[in-house]
């Protein structure tokens, strides 16, 4: 499905990075029926002409900023040339019963999901939102490649980006994670998220499973994972349960562990230049 851009995207803030353009723009997003924010960093490169792109989508709690403002990937992203296109991680200011009650629901907390239950389905459609509208919004205005994109992610991004590149090979070229919700429908985040959005249909929950996707799904992809061995929600994440499923189903699999490293982002950005240049190499 093509969604249409109906305005273009308003530019909210602007500052220059290593010689590019960091920017913030809001606009009115059809699949989530509100405003919605996303964070775009620009190489000097694209003035001249289209670079490839990165999304990267964020984790529980996070903006459209946090990436922006810790991870440090601007510097090489400007080496790379390499566009950072970040979306926020959830509809926001809806005032939804429960929007703002939990973590691991409402705000800040979509699992990039479609949601079918009440009250959330009218906007928690993040999932079409990051795979189609907030990639037909960018290639319609920003000089970006619309042939070369890649999709990254932390936690319960990391846990999106991996769903995306499983189901649509062929749209990104490579795909990789900091410390991925692997299994989701069997961690209580997951399943609190899942039950609320989906309701009680197990079968439904499988489909934004990661492990679960894997086996019926395995990408030519070979999917890089950093993980720190001393991530204080190891049994929110279930690496194992990755592992065993891409060993079972022939998905290859860079699976690194960093030893004394948490979950938070001097974690992301001590390994951040590696991704970068992972999905450079396959962008090129």
């Amino acid at each position: 499905m093509e969604y249409p851009v109906i305005n273009d995207p308003q530019l909210v803030t602007e500052v220059k990075s290593f010689n590019g353009l960091q920017r913030t723009y809001e606009h009115e997003s059809t699949t989530c029926d509100c405003t919605m924010r996303f964070a775009v960093f620009l190489p000097e490169q694209s003035a001249q002409r289209p670079v490839p792109a990165l999304y990267w989508l964020s984790g529980l709690t996070c903006t459209e900023e946090n990436f922006v403002l810790k991870s440090g990937a601007q510097r090489f992203a400007a080496q790379l040339g390499l566009a950072l296109i970040i979306p926020d991680t959830s509809p926001r200011g809806l005032n939804l019963p429960g929007e703002d009650e939990h973590m691991e629901i409402g705000t800040g907390a979509s699992f990039y999901v479609n949601a079918i239950e009440h009250p959330w389905a009218p906007h928690y459609q993040m999932y079409d939102y990051v795979t189609q509208e907030l990639v037909t919004t960018v290639n319609s205005f920003l000089p970006v490649d619309a042939k070369r994109k890649s999709i990254s992610g932390h936690s319960m991004g990391g846990h999106g980006a991996l769903l995306a590149g499983l189901r649509h090979p062929d749209q990104y070229a490579s795909v990789s994670a900091f410390a991925p919700i692997c299994t989701a429908s069997q961690s209580e985040w997951g399943s609190k998220a899942l039950r609320t959005y989906l309701g009680d249909d197990k079968e439904l929950w499988r489909q934004y499973d990661v492990s679960k996707v894997i086996s019926q799904n395995s990408s030519h992809h070979t999917l890089l994972i950093d993980q720190g061995n001393v991530d204080p929600f190891l049994d929110q994440l279930r690496p194992n349960d990755l592992k065993v499923a891409c060993e079972a189903s022939g998905q290859k699999l860079v699976y690194r562990e960093q030893t004394g490293y948490d979950h938070s982002y001097f974690f992301v950005s001590t390994f951040i230049e590696d991704h970068l240049r992972f999905h450079a190499a396959a962008l090129a």
